[in-house]
């Protein structure tokens, strides 16, 4: 598989990257058993961990699970391996933001009015949005450790990023 790198510098063009089977083999059991140590963290249940992971059946997760914490083979569909990027990509955010961490399992597990939650948990959009949940939250988590709204240390209520917060290029 091919996908694009984006340029290094703006106005070039991407740079195409593959994908190859041997990539996946390389990353699947480690990405896995570093999702599961985040999974165990955040006190999620296996019917959500399975939903995160792009709903893959009950039998095919345990193996993926089995493998995985074996150190055997494993290969992982693209799909996975990038929901659990974004997922690695939220913790690392969460762990920047606030540096307690019942903090910031107060923040993931409670409701927000921010429009990209609509009242919902963040884990709650990243469980039950597929990719486009989990890379929504890591895109806000990750315009806010760019500095679009204030920091959890500064003791007042943090609005939510409106969609006119993000500009992409």
């Amino acid at each position: 598989m091919i996908i694009l790198q984006l340029p290094e510098q703006a106005g070039s063009e991407p740079v195409p990257q593959e994908i190859d089977a041997d990539a996946r083999r390389r990353v699947s059991g480690p990405g896995l058993r570093t999702f599961l140590a985040i999974a165990d963290l955040y006190g999620i249940p296996t019917r959500d961990r399975i939903a995160l992971l792009g709903e893959p059946s009950n039998s095919t997760y345990h193996e993926w699970v089995r493998k995985a914490r074996a150190a055997a083979p494993l290969s992982l569909p693209l799909d996975t391996l990038t929901r659990i990027s974004g997922i690695l990509g939220v913790h690392k955010a969460l762990g920047v933001l606030f540096p307690i961490e019942a903090e910031a399992m107060t923040w993931l597990k409670g409701p927000h009015r921010g429009e990209v939650f609509g009242g919902q948990a963040p884990l709650e959009v990243m469980i039950g949005g597929g990719l486009d949940g989990i890379l929504t939250v890591r895109r806000y988590l990750d315009g806010w450790r760019g500095g679009l709204r204030g920091g959890p240390s500064d003791g007042a209520d943090i609005e939510p990023v409106r969609p006119t917060d993000l500009v992409f290029t």
